[in-house]
């Protein structure tokens, strides 16, 4: 609880805070808990709808934890065109990674594309797609 308090506070003053805390809240605990949820809404003076609202309505954010490595995977058209949907059939029902479909890592010349964490992979095909799988599990 103090590091959520020290969370919040870092943004004390700042126009908007919510996502930012909220992206904040997710980094050091990999979700965002109910316990975090009526914290940030009590400092900010919303109501806990509000801030689950926010909480539910975007990909970035997750009330529970899960273990496995995220993947966003590109899915814009760029990417498309270059065979990502085969890609993400192949990673369907991976156990140890979490596939996340984004659309567009500003890498369009290059597809298709996933990031990790902040690092980008671009010119993907099957074999460099499972080696960065392997590499995460």
């Amino acid at each position: 609880m103090e590091r959520l308090n020290q969370i919040i506070a870092a943004h004390a003053g700042r126009e908007g805070p919510l996502l930012p805390i909220l992206h904040d809240v997710q980094a050091e605990y990999g979700h965002v808990s109910e316990e975090a949820v009526r914290a940030i809404a009590h400092a900010l003076n919303l109501s806990r709808t509000e801030v689950h609202g926010v909480v539910s309505f975007y990909h970035d954010f997750h009330a529970e934890p899960d273990s496995r490595a995220v993947l966003k995977l590109c899915q814009a058209e760029a990417c498309q065109a270059r065979g990502v949907e085969a890609l993400a059939a192949g990673l369907a029902d991976h156990p140890r990674v979490k596939v996340e479909a984004v659309y567009c890592l500003g890498l369009c010349t290059v597809g298709p594309n996933a990031m990790v964490g902040t690092t980008l992979h671009a010119r993907l095909d099957a074999a460099k797609l499972g080696a960065l799988v392997e590499a995460l599990a």
